[in-house]
């Protein structure tokens, strides 16, 4: 009898450990299919047949319906504006074709370092032998602007740009075939390329002689030059996808998981880090963070978490700037209260050595206890910082909290070497599980309370050393800098700037877009004083600064 009683009394203990037992194999059944999944879309993203992932092109297409074939087997429901797809457009603005030509006495310029067309240059031919001195009808014209800058120095309203069309015209008009300008003297001119000039073409090509070519060139003013030039200039319009899938839980507010996909295709938009045409993979940028974001996609459905909504988003354009997260938050394809952010870009290099960065910590005072103690069997490091070098930034600047997840940059980052097989595969699994058990976590807390942080400076060039402090809008299409915001306690915020400001001039440097920004940028160093030209709505406004 008394065995019977022991036995009885066992059985609840034995039922436990054989209950505990099943979990810890599900467990472990379903890490292994997690992590033999992340190693399969790695493989896939990161396979040379995709050509680098690049925004637009055709290997970017075949990641996306990669990606929707997986949604679709999940049976996850679409909310781009077309399917699963949200397509939105990259102006790249006015590009100058391999076709350009300009040889002075049968040496060929170099396009860019030597010389350039203007963008309001006309696209034709053009070929003579002019006397520098001289300006003859049916022969291409020279103009030194050096004068006209020493005369105008002290002219706040002098536009070199329209001074060159006027000149141009009236060089037309009197039969020259084609207006070549340069600057012998050392005032700045802010001759420049505008890619996103959209004015009227001159009748005649106009082309901008850079001064080491002059010096090689123009040094004997009565000598006659033999010049042939061609200009072809085009307009490139690339197209980009957003891909969306949704877990509609009926819940009032909803989580974003995102991650982006594209790369760098062949480096042809001068973001590689190394000078190799070839394709760059890109396994870690972002074919990691894609497939964390497959995968949890995956365990969501299986067992969501019912007081949030999930909104899964692939993001396009990340390279070029943050677009395509930009461009969903201006045109969302779902109208709904965005509790959290959480951005998965980079996640494949976690060893302990190379610490998991969870970034947007401070973003949210729910984050304070949750992440640190989910996080504790990770070697990990936080970063209160809501903004960032990827997607988790444009949705921090309107006020969402986020959670940012990366395993650190390597000397692979940006390179063609950037391949699947370097990928810790297990270390994924491990990051998936985490934010797994943050979303689980999260989903007692309700909406989230949102907290501004400091601001990130991850990235910024040893080029420069004085800073604005502000985020520049790389999706602008229009003349000047537009910028997205101003840095918290940085330079641009005390002295005004907003988001929306269009940047114009920083003492006597002009710029068209962002690349000329920074270069003016690298004029200056720390105690400088100048002054900002920008312009809010119509008003153009000037200001003193000190870097």
């Amino acid at each position: 009898m008394k065995k019977w009683i022991l036995v009885l009394l066992l059985l609840p203990v034995f039922a436990e450990a054989q209950s505990k037992r099943k979990l810890r194999i599900a467990a472990e059944k379903e890490k292994a299919i997690t992590e033999s999944n992340l190693l399969k879309h790695v493989q896939y993203l990161a396979d040379d047949k995709l050509e680098g992932r690049r925004t637009g092109t055709a290997g970017e297409l075949l990641a996306m319906e990669y990606i929707i074939g997986y949604y679709k087997t999940l049976s996850i429901e679409p909310k781009g504006s077309n399917g699963f797809v949200q397509e939105f457009e990259i102006n790249e603005g006015l590009q100058l074709d391999a076709q350009n030509e300009f040889k002075i006495n049968g040496h060929p310029l170099e396009l860019q370092e030597e010389y350039f067309p203007m963008a309001f240059s006309a696209r034709i031919a053009a070929k003579g032998k002019p006397a520098l001195a001289l300006s003859e009808a049916g022969q291409p014209w020279f103009k030194d602007l050096k004068e006209l800058l020493e005369e105008n120095k002290q002219n706040p309203h002098f536009d070199i740009e329209e001074t060159i069309k006027k000149l141009a015209k009236e060089a037309a008009a009197k039969k020259a075939t084609a207006f070549i300008i340069y600057n012998s003297g050392t005032q700045v001119d802010n001759v420049q390329f505008n890619k996103n000039d959209n004015s009227q073409l001159l009748p005649i090509p106009v082309i901008y002689v850079k001064p080491a070519a002059v010096k090689k060139y123009f040094s004997d003013l009565s000598a006659s030059l033999q010049i042939e030039l061609q200009v072809s200039l085009s307009s490139k319009i690339r197209k980009a996808r957003n891909i969306i899938a949704y877990i509609n839980n009926n819940a009032s507010n909803t989580v974003v998981l995102g991650a982006h996909y594209d790369h760098l295709g062949y480096g042809e938009d001068k973001n590689a880090l190394d000078a190799v045409h070839a394709v760059h993979n890109g396994a870690d940028d972002n074919a990691s963070g894609t497939a964390a974001l497959l995968e949890l996609a995956r365990k969501l459905k299986n067992q969501s978490p019912k007081a949030n909504n999930y909104l899964l988003i692939h993001f396009s354009g990340e390279e070029l700037g943050l677009m395509g997260s930009k461009y969903w938050l201006e045109n969302p394809t779902i109208q709904t209260s965005a509790n959290y952010m959480i951005n998965m870009d980079m996640v494949g290099r976690y060893d302990t050595a190379r610490k998991l960065t969870i970034g947007g910590y401070g973003t949210s005072p729910v984050w304070g206890n949750m992440v640190p103690e989910l996080a504790k069997n990770l070697a990990f490091k936080l970063d209160s910082a809501g903004t960032g070098p990827s997607d988790h930034a444009s949705f921090y600047r309107k006020d969402i909290p986020v959670l940012f997840f990366f395993t650190g940059s390597h000397p692979d980052y940006h390179k063609s070497t950037d391949d699947w097989d370097k990928i810790n595969y297990q270390g994924i699994t491990e990051i998936v599980q985490l934010i797994y058990k943050i979303v689980e976590s999260a989903d007692s807390k309700g909406k989230l309370d949102f907290t501004k942080t400091r601001e990130q400076q991850m990235g910024r060039s040893n080029r420069f050393t004085v800073s604005l402090g502000v985020i520049p809008d790389y999706g602008y299409t229009g003349t000047g800098m537009r910028i997205d915001g101003a840095s918290a306690g940085k330079l641009a915020e005390k002295i005004g700037l907003k988001a929306g400001d269009v940047l114009l001039q920083l003492g006597d440097y002009k710029f068209v877009d962002v690349n000329s920004y920074m270069q003016s940028l690298s004029k200056f160093k720390k105690g400088d004083k100048t002054r900002l030209i920008y312009k809010r709505g119509t008003e153009e406004i000037s200001v003193e600064v000190e870097f």
